[in-house]
């Protein structure tokens, strides 16, 4: 016996359809115009000027954006580890013991502070500066991921900005996965601008003779970035 079987579903049956889950055809785990937001938002506030971005360019001034790259590095794993924080909520546990904040931002501030007055002694010439005045490249990276995650402004606005992001209704972790990935290209891409900049500030300053200056520039930036952290 050879029978066929169909099914019609009419505009208005919801038995077969509505008892599918949605399906993304393209596999992109958040709606375009939230992912659009989120990248437009976090474009404005990463490129202002600020704690990370100007400890880059400082470092772009007295090192050189090649060597700038290690502290770009300990920079983002920082930004990372506080992205992943406010995510989990543990941003709020974090912010409710300012204790532990005064400690990290204190550290954080003498450590600028002693590479300040290195740099502030260390020889003008240009071979002296692209040696980073010592610093190792463990130290840069070290240097990058403290200023990171002691800063609570940071952490402040990761913990006010991305969970309004996630909708709870869909998987987590690639919405995660895809907010922090924008997070570290957007952070990087600032990260690179201002370590540039800097570099062409110190080579205008070498053509015109003023290549003495670059290291008191570097150092005055650096203690600024440290007074930032421990007044704000």
């Amino acid at each position: 016996m050879n029978q066929s079987c169909s099914y019609e579903i009419g505009d208005n049956d919801p038995g077969l359809i509505g008892s599918l889950p949605p399906i993304s055809y393209s596999g992109f785990p958040m709606d375009t115009p939230t992912f659009l937001a989120f990248v437009f938002t976090y474009s404005l506030v990463a490129f202002s000027p600020g704690l990370c971005m100007t400890l880059s360019m400082t470092l772009g001034i007295s090192i050189g954006v090649r060597r700038a790259l290690w502290m770009m590095v300990g920079e983002l794993a920082g930004i990372v580890v506080v992205g992943v924080c406010a995510i989990g909520g543990v941003a709020a546990l974090m912010l409710a013991t300012p204790g532990l904040f005064t400690v990290l931002k204190f550290a954080a501030a003498a450590y600028l502070l002693w590479s300040a007055l290195r740099t502030w002694r260390a020889s003008a010439t240009i071979a002296m500066t692209t040696r980073g005045v010592g610093l190792s490249e463990r130290q840069l990276m070290a240097q990058g991921f403290v200023t990171a995650t002691s800063n609570p402004k940071g952490w402040i606005f990761d913990a006010s900005l991305l969970p309004p992001f996630i909708n709870p209704d869909q998987a987590i972790l690639p919405q995660a996965v895809m907010l922090l990935t924008v997070i570290v290209i957007i952070e990087f891409i600032c990260l690179l601008i201002y370590a540039s900049g800097g570099r062409a500030l110190m080579e205008l300053l070498t053509r015109r003779g003023l290549d003495h200056w670059l290291n008191h520039i570097s150092a005055s930036m650096m203690v600024g970035v440290a007074v930032w952290l421990i007044l704000f």
